[in-house]
């Protein structure tokens, strides 16, 4: 009995012994199931900006004013998500703005608190279509916390196109009514080709006001 066991044994070495490839087969099943596959994605460069903003730097191409507002205006209902720039889940104010500029190739800032510093200010008269409109945020902020697009000209009522998680609830045209102009911060020109000159760092005090009426404390994007 312990001899045929034995025997076994010797014959089962002596056969891995002459036939090593199948050990290795073996092996290599082994490490494969036990090995693991991390996969890789290549994600684009993305700019983050810091400190103050130079809208001058910021290409708009040759992309026109009425060209980005036609195609903002085509997400109109576009629910509000908070934190997505993704239109089949949503967008927020930042979110939707970044999504109608970067359908152009145009990088801006991703949070709308990054154009809280930015140059390129205007006069909220002069204001017209495919300037940036900024806003504080809800409840009782003073900090920048949401941002549109214009879609009117100088001498009408400012209109804007935003993505609201107020009654709206997703992208919508506002007009700048006393609930807005509470919270308004002040507008921004990023679209060169716009005939007025922005307000720069060397204007006065007095050109530099744009119309900045105390901050409300009505709460809503």
């Amino acid at each position: 009995m312990h001899f045929h066991t034995g025997f076994q044994i010797l014959f089962l070495a002596l056969l891995s012994f002459f036939n090593p490839e199948k050990s290795d087969l073996k092996l290599a099943a082994k490490h494969h199931k036990t090995s693991k596959i991390v996969k890789t994605h290549k994600h684009s460069r993305t700019h983050y900006y810091s400190g103050s903003i130079d809208t001058s730097t910021i290409s708009t191409g040759c992309t026109t004013p009425d060209e980005l507002v036609t195609f903002a205006k085509s997400l109109r209902g576009i629910r509000y998500r908070f934190g997505s720039t993704n239109p089949e889940k949503g967008f927020d104010c930042s979110g939707f703005v970044n999504y109608v500029f970067h359908h152009f190739g145009i990088g801006i800032p991703r949070s709308s608190i990054d154009f809280a510093s930015a140059f390129g200010r205007v006069a909220l008269s002069e204001a017209r279509t495919g300037d940036l409109i900024l806003f504080t945020g809800t409840k009782k902020s003073r900090r920048a916390g949401h941002i549109g697009i214009v879609i009117s000209e100088p001498g009408e009522p400012v209109m804007f196109i935003h993505s609201t998680s107020g009654a709206a609830n997703g992208v919508t045209e506002t007009p700048l009514n006393d609930y807005y102009m509470g919270r308004y911060i002040k507008t921004i020109r990023l679209f060169s080709d716009n005939s007025y000159n922005p307000i720069d760092s060397t204007s006065s005090d007095a050109e530099r006001q744009d119309l900045v009426p105390a901050v409300s404390s009505t709460s809503g994007s």
